[in-house]
């Protein structure tokens, strides 16, 4: 038993919270060796969604995440999951772009018809009736196929509307959004393969029954309390990207008198919290691992300097020389601490992984190098990379250097 539920408590530590919200995300539930597709839902199931990026520095961010839960694991279950039936996942604006469950489709239909009222708000008047009717007429006849493929396709008749690429790509993505297609996979170029929703979404999916607005904020605010164990009223609006907080006000109420949530303070906190209500309060927890910079631990910054003391901003769009900490940088969790943080690059070409950086976080035990230079080389081994070098930069570089510079390191 891994800690009792922390049923009847008006107030938490910080060190409580911390270790009830890794609980919430899976860092404590036990290893499957190896990890199979039962240990992906598990997973999925803590984190909720996995948000998809296109920055594959390191690997790609919706891999990340299942691997610090999961440990070093065959990515194919995610393809297999998101890909092919029974279909398990699929992307959706969840969070941003994300692998949402499947079930979860028709939680986000009002969101898919708020999208529909706003189409030229958001796609602009190339959008057309005729276009769209057209990439949908195409889809149909050849199935799921990539933006690239569908502009070689068309237009059926394009003297009408002014076709062009930048139209087509607009469509595109306002059918995705209202979900008249649905993404069937990415090709190995990272491009969309859009597809007839009906062809993507499981029958008995698309056969439930509409939730009402009511009920599809409720379910997502409960998802949301469940990932984060406990949480204000703004990281669980931010979950699943709602409305605004007195949107969703109604729904926490409800949760509330249902005793699903229950309201607490936490220490440091200036806003009221909520608890849920199967949340667990483990005596211990044993992570040691590195966080995506899309992990859903780190995704809300107020929220990861309140749990964990750690200042965290992504600096990809950072001018070089003003970068504090480096392009693509992880933190690093042991325990229920983050620690460190490495700023990393898988260089592909010569089987290498690239510790660019290495900072310690104030405070971190003195066994952070030998513990950090470990998981960088389960790292290394699960991104298939055979070496692994150390550059110059940050207080702990020196400390890792001869640690991984070395046979088998």
């Amino acid at each position: 038993m891994t800690g009792a539920q922390p049923r009847g408590r008006t107030s938490l530590s910080t060190a409580q919270a911390r270790r009830i919200a890794l609980a919430g995300q899976g860092f404590v539930d036990p290893a499957h060796t190896p990890p199979t597709m039962r240990t992906l839902a598990r997973t999925v199931a803590r984190t909720g969604v996995l948000q998809v990026d296109s920055v594959n520095v390191l690997q790609r961010a919706h891999y990340m995440p299942l691997y610090s839960r999961m440990g070093p694991y065959d990515t194919s279950l995610l393809t297999r999951a998101a890909e092919q039936r029974p279909r398990r996942l699929v992307e959706y604006w969840a969070h941003v772009q994300a692998l949402m469950p499947v079930e979860l489709w028709p939680v986000m239909q009002h969101r898919m018809a708020s999208y529909r009222t706003q189409q030229h708000k958001w796609w602009g008047t190339e959008v057309t009736p005729e276009l769209a009717d057209s990439l949908l007429a195409e889809i149909a006849e050849r199935g799921a196929a990539t933006a690239r493929d569908l502009d070689a396709g068309l237009p059926r008749t394009k003297e009408n509307w002014g076709w062009n690429w930048s139209a087509t790509r607009r469509t595109l993505d306002y059918l995705y959004m209202v979900g008249d297609v649905a993404i069937a996979g990415r090709n190995s170029q990272f491009e969309i393969r859009y597809d007839l929703s009906e062809r993507v979404i499981p029958r008995a999916v698309l056969e439930m029954p509409t939730p009402t607005r009511q009920e599809a904020d409720r379910e997502l605010v409960r998802r949301a309390a469940r990932s984060h164990g406990v949480a204000t009223e703004r990281c669980l609006r931010d979950y699943y990207r709602m409305g605004t907080l007195a949107e969703v006000r109604p729904a926490i109420a409800d949760l509330v008198e249902a005793g699903e949530l229950e309201p607490v303070t936490v220490e440091g906190w200036s806003r009221p919290a909520y608890l849920h209500r199967d949340a667990r309060l483990p005596r211990r927890v044993r992570a040691r691992t590195l966080l995506s910079p899309f992990d859903p631990v780190v995704w809300e910054r107020e929220r990861t300097e309140q749990l964990f003391g750690f200042r965290y901003r992504i600096e990809i769009y950072v001018p070089a020389d003003q970068r504090v900490h480096g392009y693509y940088v992880l933190p690093f969790l042991l325990g229920d601490s983050i620690v460190a943080r490495v700023d990393l690059k898988a260089d592909r070409r010569a089987g290498c992984l690239l510790v660019q950086a290495a900072f310690a976080e104030p405070g971190a035990p003195d066994d952070t190098a030998e513990e950090l230079a470990a998981e960088l080389r389960r790292l290394a081994g699960w991104l298939g990379l055979a070496g692994i070098a150390v550059g110059e930069r940050g207080d702990l570089s020196a400390a890792l250097r001869p640690l991984l510079h070395r046979p088998g390191g």
